[in-house]
């Protein structure tokens, strides 16, 4: 997962301001994510733990609330069926998103005197998070070379113009 992240990095890092922060913040996740199961229940588990929600709820929500929005700007500007095939993306995304609340929501509720199951019960979680976040991460990554580098040429050419 973390080289996927430098690769994208290398990809799309100086597009634009929002998708660089978009790929720190991944970045930051992903290593936030590696390090939980690491900690299993000492001292740093908990405010740990709750600091890994909090950044994932920060990414989701910039995903969804900045960095698609402009992307999603970006491809009605140019009628070339870019947009259609991005919006297709988005229930796949959103899969990723239910689950990363509900993880988010367990995790807030759970995170005191836990048993010997409710650790089993979350690392099982912590896995199935990472699938989901893989794949949210290729989704996203699609969707940029989508909506993005299809107008790339199209707006350089403008600006020589």
């Amino acid at each position: 997962m973390l080289e996927k992240c430098r690769t994208a990095k290398e990809r799309w890092g100086g597009v634009s301001e929002i998708i660089d922060h978009l790929l720190e913040e991944r970045q930051l996740l992903i290593s936030r994510f590696v390090a939980l199961p690491t900690l299993a229940l000492n001292e740093e588990f908990k405010p740990r733990t709750e600091a890994f929600c909090d950044l994932l709820m920060d990414y989701l929500s910039s995903g969804h609330f900045e960095v698609y929005e402009q992307l999603l700007r970006e491809g009605s500007e140019f009628e070339d069926g870019s947009l259609e095939q991005a919006q297709k993306l988005f229930p796949l995304i959103q899969r990723s998103t239910d689950f990363a609340l509900d993880f988010n929501d367990n995790c807030s509720s759970r995170l005191t005197e836990l048993t010997l199951r409710q650790v089993r019960e979350f690392s099982d979680q912590l896995s199935r998070l990472g699938e989901m976040l893989e794949e949210r991460f290729e989704l996203e990554d699609r969707m940029i070379e989508i909506l993005h580098n299809s107008h790339r040429d199209l707006v350089l050419a403008e600006n020589r113009e």
